[in-house]
């Protein structure tokens, strides 16, 4: 019902900024959950932002990328945003963008998600 198509990743210094892209399709509803996962090898996935789409526009983010992090929508264009700035090697990871459609959850209930991109990559070097 829902497909989501990654774009953005690469490599960066630390302290350097990228800009994640995730392109949802839509199959007759109005309001969704959008979010950034990630997960780095040999750890398990940890959820970075999320955001309500058509709906209050509500934020919430991982304690890692607080304050670092910003998650963005453009709805007439069915895409949410994620800007990383003060990049850290921390931050290496396969980034996932994510999807729910239960309008009436919290889209910080991080386990409700069960659409997912194919993944893009992000790598912070020195």
């Amino acid at each position: 019902q829902v497909q989501l198509v990654e774009s953005g990743g690469g490599s960066v210094q630390i302290e350097g900024s990228l800009r994640l892209s995730c392109t949802a399709s839509r199959t007759n509803f109005t309001r969704t959950c959008m979010g950034w996962f990630r997960q780095a090898p040999g750890k398990e996935r940890e959820a970075v932002a999320s955001i309500s789409v058509g709906g209050n526009n509500r934020t919430y983010y991982g304690d890692s990328v607080k304050g670092r992090f910003t998650i963005a929508q453009d709805y007439a264009a069915n895409t949410v945003y994620l800007q990383m700035n003060s990049l850290k090697p921390e931050d290496t990871a396969v980034y996932y963008c994510a999807a729910h459609l239960r309008f009436w959850a919290s889209c910080g209930n991080w386990a409700d998600y069960d659409y997912w991109g194919q993944g893009t990559q992000v790598t912070v070097s020195s």
